[in-house]
Formats: C-alpha cells, sequence, structure tokens
C-alpha cells in the first residue's frame, strides 16, 4: 500500500513515553466517516499510513532521547524491529546523526511471547494464579 492517508503523529509534547491511542482513534473515525460517506478506503493504503504514523515518531523519539542524554549508541529489539521501513528509517536516521544502531537478524526479532511466559513459569512456581476475571493491566510491573 501506499501511505495516502494523513494520520496524526503521537508526540505528547517534549515526553519519551510512546501512545498511540489517540493515532488508533483517528483511524477508526477516518474508517467511520467513509463509511458514512459511502466510500471506500483502501486498507492496504491505510495501514501504509498507519505504518509510517508510528515509524516517524518510534524513529524521531529514539534520536531525540539519544541527543539528549548523550547516548551515541542505539539498539533496536523486539518484534517491533523486524519492520522493514522501522529499520531502514533508524538506520538512516542514526546514519544521518553520527549514532551506531545495532539490531539482531530478522529470526531473532520476536515479540516477548518467550518474557511473559517466563515471567508466568516463575509466578506459577510461587503459586501465584489468577481468577477468570483477570484482566489486561498494560503496565502491570512484573515484581
Amino acid at each position: 500500500g501506499k501511505p495516502q492517508y494523513d494520520l496524526p503523529r503521537a508526540w505528547l509534547g517534549t515526553s519519551y513515553d510512546f501512545s498511540f491511542s489517540g493515532l488508533k482513534t483517528a483511524v477508526l473515525n477516518l474508517l467511520n466517516r467513509a463509511k458514512l460517506k459511502g466510500e471506500q478506503i483502501k486498507m492496504a493504503d491505510l495501514a501504509a499510513s498507519f505504518q509510517v504514523s508510528v515509524v516517524e515518531v518510534l524513529v524521531e523519539k529514539t534520536v531525540s532521547l539519544a541527543q539528549e542524554k548523550g547516548i551515541k549508541t542505539v539498539l533496536m529489539a523486539g518484534g517491533v524491529s523486524a519492520n522493514s521501513l522501522l529499520r531502514k528509517q533508524m538506520v538512516a536516521r542514526c546514519q544521518r546523526e553520527g549514532l551506531k544502531l545495532y539490531y539482531p537478524p530478522l529470526e531473532l526479532c520476536t515479540d516477548n511471547a518467550a518474557m511473559i511466559a517466563c515471567a508466568a513459569h516463575y509466578q506459577y512456581h510461587k503459586g501465584n494464579f489468577a481468577g477468570w476475571d483477570l484482566n489486561a493491566v498494560p503496565r502491570l510491573p512484573l515484581s
């Protein structure tokens, strides 16, 4: 797809936190408006637009923080580091700013499922079990 839809960037002011809830809301609003008007949205173009928005924020915040803190080396890992656009943009931006960038080969760019499974293993052996009413808590500490 082609990034043809103008979607917001989640800058959050001067914070280096990431939150893409506004971006998700913008996508839902775009889809709802198109439906009301009887317009067709090209999903591949919408996905590309979403990707460009997220990648720009990830790259810019990472490089800005490195510069602010005097960090000369950036490490990119996890499932997100498998994204080809993110790799391309991060490489270009780090080269332009004189930052060293390291990232694993694609076959080692997995999501955090193994880390979560490991944490669950230790909680299980401690006898910590959740009831069926358990709900997601995005910022729940592992301790």
